[in-house]
């Protein structure tokens, strides 16, 4: 196994089509529906990743990158963020969120695996 990605999105088709594609890859595969359930799902799983949406119910993937970053617990797991979000100032809100990436929606698979390999490498 190539590791655990935890997959934060309320969308449905969404999540099942990164859930395909990591799996495809190897990966062991978490899915939370909101930023609340996603922020417990790491907190308590230690994913090897998270991929998180933006825009969620609860809360948003943007305050859960920083909940993961200023916790000692879960600092240290890669956030990629992915979002239809794609203005400047959406881009300099990940970067503040503490996110170790930030990619936009619609997004190639390949390149989001490669991401997701390169945040994984860094650790």
């Amino acid at each position: 196994m190539v590791g655990t990605v935890l997959v934060v999105d309320d969308d449905p088709v969404i999540q099942r089509l990164l859930r395909v594609n990591f799996e495809m890859e190897g990966y062991e595969v978490i899915v939370a529906s909101d930023g609340m359930d996603g922020l417990e799902r790491a907190r308590a799983e230690h994913p090897d990743i998270v991929v998180l949406d933006i825009m969620m119910p609860k809360m948003s993937g943007l305050e859960v990158a920083k909940a993961l970053k200023a916790d000692p617990d879960t600092a240290w797991i890669p956030v990629l963020l992915l979002s239809a979000k794609a203005q400047e100032a959406d881009l300099r809100a990940g970067d503040e969120s503490g996110a170790d990436g930030y990619l936009t929606k619609p997004f190639d698979p390949l390149q989001l695996l490669q991401r997701v390999e390169e945040l994984l490498a860094g650790r």
